[in-house]
């Protein structure tokens, strides 16, 4: 007889638990993200749609370099590399790439419902950024 076992998802995409549901954004920019897993728990989807971006996001765990990685595709056809560290205090993304280098730095809420933090990065030798609040909104 033939056990097919399937795998399972690692025990650190549980850390991305905290995201699911639908937030407002708020600041110096303003639009809404939502999270929900994909079906199988490997991946946390973003959908994301903030002034001036709007794209999909595939959250996972890579094996190879014990991270949390994802991979983000927006309607200008760009694709980009992000790397997430999440504790009960931070929200951290990282992006490093030829053209791009720069985090994301964010801190949650005692409740863990509201994001504060500010984009900073680096594109072709020109510094950006901007501050936001993320807000979950009450489904209930």
């Amino acid at each position: 007889m033939i056990i097919n076992r399937k795998p399972k998802p690692s025990p650190e995409l549980q850390k991305l638990d905290k995201l699911v549901g639908i937030w407002n954004v708020s600041g110096e920019v303003c639009g809404q993200v939502s999270y929900s897993w994909m079906e199988g728990g490997f991946f946390l989807v973003q959908y994301i749609d903030i002034e001036g971006a709007k794209g999909l996001e595939f959250i996972g765990y890579d094996e190879d370099s014990g991270k949390l990685k994802s991979h983000y595709f927006d309607g200008d056809g760009k694709v980009l590399e992000y790397t997430y560290t999440l504790n009960s205090i931070d929200h951290i993304i990282n992006i490093d790439t030829p053209d791009i280098t720069g985090k994301f730095e964010g801190h949650y809420s005692n409740n863990g419902n509201t994001i504060t933090g500010s984009w900073h990065w680096e594109q072709n030798g020109e510094e950006m950024g901007y501050k936001a609040i993320y807000n979950r909104l009450n489904l209930s």
